[in-house]
């Protein structure tokens, strides 16, 4: 305890040998050492540094050991450096010693006086034995006789007791047969076994007695008579479990002896009774609806009795069944707890018993019973696995409509999940047949509703479907199984929320009362789909509020009658903006105080509905979850693709060399119109019958609705529809994005590449949509055409600084304003989402520059002067252009200005330049050098730039 506190590097030591060696300080110098200054960090850094070798053995020789790691060559100051650290260090263990000895000093005291107390007690205990001892010897020897004496009389008592008792029991002998009789009637099995028990051997004691000579004999009847009325008690258990009975049960087969037997007979009851059950249930619904009581159908077997059941009572029927299968599972689940419970109950009684041969028995019975019960789980669960597999191949489930198809499905499921909670199972039997009936029937249903979604796009007129700022997909029928626990008993859209938020198996939930496929009558929801908002507003009120808002502000300019939105939110407002807001609004924003709400079509919400449909499979039956993703991907593909066919193709789109498509994007059409587009609509008898297959799988290209009108310029070319379509697909999209981590939790490890790739190549490219959709727009909106003809009259070669640009700047900012106010006339229409409108100007502009760099590569003959007129129409159209958006930086600004300022190169300059900037026609260049640089640098020099250009162009043909 010395070393307690000393913390070295061995934590802690528990004998003071280790520092046997160390010379113990006497009190004097303990003294000093107290006395002495120090620092309590610094003494147990020095402790600390202690080599672990020091706190060996005691065998452990320290002379030696430092000798040995002497070096070679010795060094005087290092050795009398390393000789005052070992003394710091010996002094510090010192002071730490004699500081714990003089700690400790005052508990030795106390205890040694302890001790001297201890043994004058014990002294004194000795006397008092010896006393003891010799006054009880005094007694033994003076009163033995009269001891003997009344041994005598006790003897004499005892046999006269005993008569007494045998004739007691002769009389109760006689009187057995009326008490066993009524202990059966009363099902108190132990007591009435007990009782015989007991009364054969007492009848076998006194069979000498002629009165009870034939008692042995109806004792043994009565015995087989209680085992017979017990297994029938016993075959009771497999439907309702009680407790109570089935303790009487199990006590009374222990006391015959029969604890394994009972065991035995208990899975033949089980057995028989999932039979009896299932027969019976399926029956009462096959004759209820047959109508009559022939008795024709109690003779088939029960396969093709499954055969009968009616399509209207197919579902009713197939819950009475699982509701009756887990009354007998329930019962198994009851058993084993009981057997758990009294099992760790008769363990503890035991071990407090002496009789070693009745408790190995009595533990080999409990091994028995424990192994059996335990494989009887898997039994019983493969014979209702059996039994419902052949109620369902007993009729052909694509018959049934959606919702019934899933409410099978939801009972299957639940059956399923208590399986794996009965016996750990992972129901392969039931899964495989389920799984292969559900591909089949989703299969035809995806089919189906793929051919429903080519009516739907066809017939779309791509106008906005109102929904409410605050509108989510959660708000659906179909998605309520996502927020709600599911019920197998009522449909997934009309399940009760879950209440409680710790988990717990059915077992433990049903297990006093209720069933988990209980049918509930069916109601109606408390909530309605309160998602449809009027005219865009939220309420007729604020619609008012907006107009006449607006109406207010007649002296604000007419392009600034935009509504705010927020920059960096995207929110709009709730209530009407006021003229500061109007003036404060940013130039590209184009909403008539209309709420942020997303922009879709009925399409759109019939394909969102689809994927909530799609996913309540999916969640009910995992098994499929690969199957039922792979068709949902199908939906988007083929909306993403009906959007693109629709707006977005245009062979001259990929020509502009802007790279408006991405690869990606391009990848992903190809893909989707290989897998998914069927382009020979007409059908071939002389097809193969593997590519008539392949077909099957695939659907019509669809097209477009005659309603819809893209090539009026006063609607901006369909502007109003390519907006709604467009931002429909990527609100789906985005609906996607929302439900990839549920559907990344059912999606089987090894198909998660599938479903990752699904996100990363497909949904993420809907944005890249809007890109070559909006260019057709922009493309069409102003006349660049004209405004090429009117750069080719302008005279290039003037020999003066003009100090005024030229009309046809004037004629494209005209363009520019008539389009900002065709774009405000369409968002009164349709709320034109801010990317939009970016995405809009800035194709707009960027074309424009590309149409004026044109134009300049068009120019005949040209003068430093009409360069730096050029410069001058430049900085004037860039000038009023900042005025009509916030786009910053103008797109291809850079694109003119270098063209222009190309003018001013040498020759050695102008072929870097050249080799630089391939983003120029060849037609570009090639002007460039023959006009504008054709003054200042000679006829060979143009042909090697010529030259140079000829080689960039060479690889583009």
């Amino acid at each position: 305890s010395l070393i307690t506190g000393l913390k070295s590097p061995p934590e802690s030591l528990s004998d003071l040998g280790a520092i046997e060696s160390l010379r113990v300080p006497g009190k004097e110098e303990f003294r000093e050492l107290r006395e002495q200054p120090s620092d309590p960090q610094a003494e147990q850094e020095l402790i600390n540094s202690i080599e672990q070798v020091y706190f060996s053995a005691d065998s452990f020789d320290i002379v030696q050991y430092e000798l040995e790691k002497l070096p070679p060559v010795l060094n005087l100051q290092e050795l009398e450096e390393y000789r005052d650290k070992l003394k710091q260090q010996q002094a510090a263990v010192s002071k730490k010693v004699a500081d714990l000895i003089l700690e400790k000093q005052p508990a030795y005291v106390k205890e040694l006086e302890r001790v001297t107390s201890l043994q004058t007690g014990l002294q004194l205990a000795a006397v008092i034995c010896t006393n003891g001892r010799r006054y009880l010897n005094i007694a033994k020897e003076g009163f033995t006789q009269a001891s003997l004496g009344l041994l005598a009389n006790q003897r004499k008592r005892q046999l006269l007791i005993g008569l007494l008792k045998s004739l007691r029991t002769i009389k109760t002998l006689q009187r057995t047969d009326v008490r066993l009789s009524e202990m059966l009637e009363e099902e108190d099995y132990p007591g009435a076994i007990q009782l015989c028990l007991e009364c054969q051997k007492a009848a076998s004691t006194f069979k000498h007695y002629s009165c009870i000579s034939e008692l042995n004999s109806k004792l043994q009847d009565t015995l087989e008579q209680i085992e017979e009325q017990l297994d029938v008690a016993l075959s009771k258990i497999c439907k309702n479990f009680d407790i109570s009975h089935y303790t009487k049960v199990q006590q009374a087969y222990r006391l015959l002896g029969k604890t394994q037997t009972a065991m035995d007979q208990l899975h033949m009851h089980f057995t028989q009774a999932i039979h009896n059950t299932v027969f019976q249930v399926v029956l009462g619904y096959v004759e209820l609806c047959a109508g009559n009581t022939d008795t024709k159908f109690q003779k088939l077997q029960y396969k093709d009795l499954c055969t009968h059941v009616t399509p209207d009572s197919y579902i009713p029927c197939l819950a009475d069944l699982c509701k009756a299968l887990w009354e007998v599972m329930l019962s198994y689940y009851r058993t084993m707890e009981w057997h758990e419970k009294h099992d760790s109950e008769g363990t503890a009684s035991v071990s407090e018993g002496s009789n070693m041969i009745g408790t190995e028995e009595t533990n080999f019975d409990r091994g028995y019973v424990k192994k059996k019960l335990e494989h009887g789980l898997t039994r019983i669960w493969q014979d209702v696995q059996l039994k419902v597999k052949t109620y369902l191949l007993g009729t052909d489930l694509s018959i049934f409509k959606y919702d019934d198809f899933i409410f099978v499905l939801d009972i299957i499921s639940r059956l399923m999940q208590v399986g794996e909670e009965f016996c750990g199972s992972k129901s392969e039997v039931l899964q495989e047949s389920i799984r292969k009936q559900s591909v089949n029937y989703f299969k035809n249903y995806h089919r189906t509703r793929l051919d429903e979604l080519r009516m739907f796009l066809e017939n779309e007129t791509w106008e906005l479907c109102p929904v409410k700022s605050n509108f989510s997909i959660l708000q659906l029928h179909e998605f309520k199984f996502m927020e709600q626990s599911r019920s197998p008993s009522v449909s997934p859209s009309k399940q009760p929320v879950s209440t409680s938020s710790k988990p717990s198996t059915l077992f433990e939930q049903y297990c006093s009362c209720g069933n988990p496929f209980e049918i509930q009558a069916d109601h109606k929801d408390e909530e309605t789909e309160d998602v449809l908002a009027s005219n865009g507003y939220e309420s007729d009120e604020q619609e008012k509020s907006a107009y006449q808002e607006y109406d207010s502000d007649s002296d604000v300019p007419e392009e600034l009658k935009r509504d705010y939105v927020d920059e960096q939110t995207g929110d709009a407002p709730v209530k009407s903006v006021s003229r500061e807001t109007l003036k404060s609004r940013k130039k590209s924003d184009y909403s008539l105080n209309k709420v942020n709400a997303p922009i879709l079509t009925n399409t759109t919400l019939n394909v969102i509905r689809l994927v909530g449909k799609y996913m309540q499979m999916m969640n009910i039956l995992k098994p499929i979850a690969f199957d039922v993703i792979h068709f949902m991907s199908q939906l988007f593909d083929y909306y993403l693709y009906a959007i693109y066919t629709f707006f977005g193709r245009n062979d001259s789109l990929e020509s502009t060399g802007l790279g408006l498509s991405s690869s990606r994007l391009r990848t992903t059409l190809n893909r989707i119109q290989e897998s998914l587009i069927d382009l020979e609509v007409s059908a071939d008898p002389t097809v193969p019958l593997t590519a008539a297959e392949e077909r099957k799988e695939k659907v019509p290209s669809p097209h477009l609705s005659h309603l819809v009108v893209l090539t009026s310029g006063d609607t901006l070319y369909g502007l109003a529809e390519r907006v709604v379509a467009t931002e429909s697909l990527v609100f789906l999209a985005e609906q996607f994005e929302f439900l990839q981590p549920h559907l990344d939790a059912v999606m089987p490890a090894v198909k998660k590449p599938f479903l990752q790739q699904f996100y990363s190549q497909t949904v993420s490219t809907a944005s890249e949509l809007r890109k070559p959709i909006y260019w057709i727009v922009a493309g069409k909106a102003i006349d660049y055409e004209q405004m090429l003809l009117l750069m080719a009259n302008v005279k290039w070669d003037v020999k003066e600084i003009m100090s005024q640009h030229n009309v046809y700047v004037d004629a494209l900012l005209k363009e520019f304003e008539q389009f900002n106010k065709r774009l405000y006339e369409v968002s009164k229409r349709v709320r034109i989402p801010l990317p939009v409108s970016n995405i809009l100007w800035e194709h707009c502009i960027r074309l424009a520059n590309r149409t004026i760099v044109e134009g300049y590569a068009n120019v005949k003959k040209c003068s430093n002067e009409g360069r730096a007129l050029m410069q001058l129409d430049f900085q004037q159209f860039l000038m009023k252009l900042e005025k009509l958006t916030d786009i910053r930086p103008i797109p291809d600004k850079e694109f003119v200005e270098t063209y222009i300022k190309a003018y001013y190169l040498t020759e050695n300059d102008m072929e870097r330049w050249i080799k630089e900037h391939r983003e120029y026609s060849t037609k570009q260049l090639t002007n460039l050098v023959n006009v504008c640089l054709g003054s200042h640098i000679n006829k060979k020099a143009r042909q090697k730039l010529l030259a140079a250009i000829d080689d960039i162009d060479r690889p583009k043909r």
